[in-house]
């Protein structure tokens, strides 16, 4: 070893894992481009993970000696405490997180630390890597949708017979009860639940034992690997496993789809905590003041949860596009999946916890829900239902009351007199236009009125006391 190879303290200087084929070492200008440990650092933990199975795997196929496995392990938990005590010594040559691990690795354990690397690449490894930490955040944030859902149905429960204007293209259209209104929510993200649950499954995986593409000459075991790490099952086809990001993908789509569905509700609490509405009040712990206006009182939280999808989406269609043009196997574009997949689900994942706070702690105003519902206007489907049920044609019925709203709207008359003159109606309907009223129709099995809400309630317990059996596995 020449005296320019080694570093002060006696250890062989570090150079880059391939540097064999090269006679001399890449510029500058080449680490920072390529570098990405910047953001992969995260993946530490699931790295360590992964290198702990593989060595175990080695041991048992007897490509290292007890000696050397014993040797490698205590390297990785040294690794492992220096990272989480942040003593851990990061050098200009450190390409990314798995170089890293491995260099200091090899510190440690000498020539036993060397064999680390043996029978894998760092395309298995990272895919690896990705499946193991999107294992574990998706299935954090899929515990935080469940959250948001729990809070929804408890508000939706506490609700009882409040009820508000439901809408059509934000014109009212007709009542419905808060509690039907809540839940709407709760099943869209019942859905989300149930993506984040189906895309984990496939992404299930191993893909560790592929090596750079083709597998390997060495007597590796890709299952035993598998089953130490948890996995439901290895790679079928080695070109696939180290090319394959569709989990990637998917989990994008999900936290994109997740993040939409949060910035509907965001769209909602902007509307219904203005003035204009004032169907809810926010909590000061969820609102925000102005640097200028003294009595402002702003839903941040929510139009954040609303810009965020934007985003969220974008990450999507990028990856997308990156994997569109790409030939089997590994091309060094993936190196793309990690930055976003992290943005989406550490910004889907702050947004559900802040819009369940917010959910948690608002108030609603029932008297201001309650009077915008009570527009006698509202009622007008209702109406031309009486005259269907004394069996008038439905398109006959519709004319007939649209006529009546037509007139009242133009004469400045009250619907209720107009109402009256008409004699296939007559005094009888009157009750129809009475306040709370046209939402206590509402009979039909998931329609906004008392009866199937109270089905609703009990159908969605159900459905969220079976997603926290899951989410406690």
């Amino acid at each position: 070893m020449s005296p320019d190879e080694m570093k002060p303290d006696g250890i062989k200087e570090a150079k880059p894992l391939w540097h064999g084929r090269f006679s001399e070492g890449p510029s500058d200008e080449l680490m920072r481009f390529t570098e990405s440990l910047s953001f992969d650092e995260r993946l530490a933990g699931d790295d360590i993970a992964g290198s702990r199975a593989h060595v175990r795997m080695l041991a048992r196929v007897g490509l290292l000696t007890k000696e050397e496995e014993k040797a490698i392990l205590a390297a990785l938990d040294r690794v492992e405490a220096e990272l989480t005590d942040g003593t851990f010594g990061f050098e200009p040559s450190d390409e990314d997180i798995h170089t890293a691990v491995e260099r200091r690795v090899t510190e440690l354990a000498g020539d036993a630390g060397a064999k680390l690397h043996t029978g894998r690449s760092r395309n298995d490894q990272v895919a690896l890597d990705l499946r193991l930490y999107l294992r574990r955040e998706g299935r954090a944030v899929a515990q935080r949708i469940h959250g948001l859902q729990d809070v929804l149905l408890r508000r939706a429960g506490e609700a009882e017979t409040v009820y508000l204007p439901g809408y059509t293209h934000l014109q009212r259209a007709q009542p419905v009860l808060l509690g039907h209104h809540l839940l709407a929510h709760f099943w869209a993200l019942a859905r989300d639940v149930e993506r984040w649950r189906e895309l984990l499954d496939r992404a299930d995986v191993s893909p560790l034992g592929a090596g750079a593409l083709a597998g390997s000459s060495l007597p590796l075991d890709p299952d035993f690997v598998a089953a130490e790490l948890g996995f439901a099952r290895r790679f079928e086809n080695s070109l696939d496993a180290v090319s394959d990001r569709d989990f990637v993908a998917e989990a994008l789509f999900a936290a994109a789809l997740t993040q939409v569905h949060l910035s509907r509700m965001g769209e909602e609490i902007v509307l219904w905590s203005s003035d204009e509405f004032g169907f809810l009040v926010l909590s000061d712990a969820y609102a925000t003041g102005s640097s200028m206006l003294p009595q402002k009182r702003n839903p941040d939280v929510a139009e954040l949860a609303r810009g965020s999808a934007g985003r969220l989406i974008g990450h999507l269609t990028g990856l997308l596009a990156t994997l569109k043009g790409l030939p089997l196997a590994y091309n060094r574009d993936l190196q793309g999946d990690k930055e976003p997949l992290f943005d989406a689900l550490d910004t889907c994942g702050r947004a559900l916890v802040a819009l369940t706070g917010l959910l948690a702690t608002a108030e609603f105003v029932p008297e201001r829900m309650q009077a915008a519902a009570d527009v006698p206007a509202s009622a007008a489907a209702d109406l031309a239902e009486l005259l269907v049920e004394a069996g008038v044609p439905f398109r006959e019925a519709h004319a007939a009351i649209g006529s009546l709203v037509r007139q009242a709207a133009e004469r400045g008359v009250p619907l209720e007199e107009l109402v009256m003159t008409e004699p296939r109606l007559g005094p009888d309907a009157l009750a129809v236009l009475e306040p709370g009223q046209a939402v206590q129709r509402r009979t039909t099995p998931g329609g906004a009125g008392p009866k199937p809400l109270k089905r609703q309630l009990t159908e969605a317990r159900g459905r969220l006391k079976e997603q926290r059996g899951w989410l406690g596995r």
